[in-house]
């Protein structure tokens, strides 16, 4: 059944109207003023709210603004005595979904209403769409290693809970992923998940990109901006590289977490927030705590559960399958027959030094899928991988290939420092 606010300051008109709706299977509550209005939407979740623009404390075209910050996605229908063009014209701009006069026509009120519900169904239907899409997107977390079964493990146990998690690890391992299955495993699945990446916003722009701004509150700010904290309210919010974090930010990402509420960039208001925030860092956060870069008293607020996310050197039994994986998903994305790869190539992989990590790898698999014919062989990995390598680990990969035994290696380097030790 669906639910209707219906917001007037006289009486008589809220019951006329409850009378009619609830006769036409509605769920109406009632709001005397446009703070009333607010607290109630707050409250609870409301499919249409019908709204008098004139009322006292705060007028419709106010709540109106107010409701579209709170929940922007609730259809608004506004009803006045006192209409004119103008009135409409302004109150469609701030978001209204439709202006109708008073005394209400009830058949065109309940027109009005009935298309009001069905874009409200069709925007929870787009979003419901949009995460499932999301869901099925979601990358699986590859491997059978030690360590990265206790990873999997550990997001099996920790995800439905609200528990903050940090999630340490170099770059390149896949803490994002693990961020996403954390919120995947949680209450808040069908909630938002906001990702935000403090190393690539400036430090005079993180505040505002975490907790917005309000109207004027700055040179560019020419309106009102939402922030991230507001967007992931009831979901998961994603700090990415959070040692890269402004300690005056930091400040404020503690005062947040400690009350569930923040305040915009040039704001006096609070809001009141309810995200779980996930973190995630490439850096030794206890050397940034001494040398005073990052705080200490935020570590702990966000360390509640700290997830390690592995070197792809430390789980290198893993990198055949990973290399299969991306080799298939590589060949569908360029529309090509799935190749395949022979033993050898892949034992040798597992020699490389993987720097760069799983990012690495699959940059270099992507290479070799566009290089290689149907089958990547072990002399692909050393013409198109190895090079990548210091100069001397190739000449010592031809070198070994060349002898049989050690004793025949040993036999040859001897030989070679006679001659250039008469050179």
């Amino acid at each position: 059944m669906a639910r209707v606010l219906i917001v007037d300051d006289e009486k008589s008109i809220r019951k006329t109207l409850r009378d009619i709706l609830e006769f036409e299977q509605y769920e109406v509550e009632e709001a005397a003023d446009g703070m009333e209005c607010l607290v109630k939407i707050k409250q609870g979740k409301f499919d249409v709210v019908i709204m008098d623009i004139k009322m006292p404390k705060m007028d419709g075209l106010e709540a109106l603004e107010r409701i579209q910050e709170i929940s922007p996605d609730t259809p608004v229908v506004i009803i006045s005595g006192h209409a004119n063009i103008d009135t409409a014209v302004e109150a469609v701009k701030k978001g209204a979904f439709d202006f109708v006069s008073k005394p209400p026509d009830l058949n065109r009120l309940l027109i009005t209403l009935r298309n009001a519900l069905d874009k409200s169904n069709l925007i929870v239907e787009t979003k419901a769409l949009k995460r499932k899409v999301n869901r099925n997107n979601i990358q699986e977390i590859i491997g059978e290693s030690a360590a990265i079964q206790q990873v999997k493990a550990t997001i099996e146990r920790v995800g439905p809970t609200d528990a903050r998690v940090l999630v340490l690890g170099p770059n390149g391992t896949g803490k994002e992923l693990v961020a996403r299955w954390l919120h995947e495993y949680s209450a808040r699945k069908d909630q938002p998940l906001v990702e935000v990446n403090c190393a690539a916003i400036p430090s005079e722009l993180i505040e505002s990109e975490l907790f917005g701004h309000e109207k004027g509150s700055f040179t560019s700010a020419h309106k009102l901006r939402i922030g991230k904290f507001e967007q992931a309210n009831g979901g998961t919010l994603f700090l990415d590289e959070i040692g890269d974090m402004s300690l005056s930010a930091q400040a404020k990402v503690l005062r947040a977490l400690q009350e569930n509420r923040i305040t915009r960039v040039g704001g006096e208001k609070e809001l009141p927030v309810q995200v779980r925030v996930v973190a995630a860092t490439n850096k030794d956060l206890r050397q940034e705590i001494r040398e005073g870069r990052f705080r200490e008293d935020l570590y702990h607020r966000l360390a509640v559960i700290i997830i390690q996310v592995p070197a792809l050197n430390d789980r290198r039994e893993d990198i055949p399958e990973l290399t299969r994986h991306f080799i298939r998903q590589i060949c569908e994305e360029y529309g090509i027959a799935p190749k395949g790869i022979a033993e050898e190539a892949l034992e040798k992989l597992q020699m490389v030094n993987w720097t760069g990590n799983i990012r690495e790898l699959r940059n270099v698999v992507e290479r070799l899928v566009i290089l290689s014919r149907e089958t990547i062989s072990y002399e692909d990995v050393l013409n198109y991988v190895l090079p990548t390598e210091a100069p001397l680990e190739r000449s010592l990969e031809l070198l070994f290939d060349r002898f049989d035994d050690v004793e025949a290696l040993k036999q040859y380097v001897e030989e070679a420092f006679l001659v250039w030790g008469r050179v």
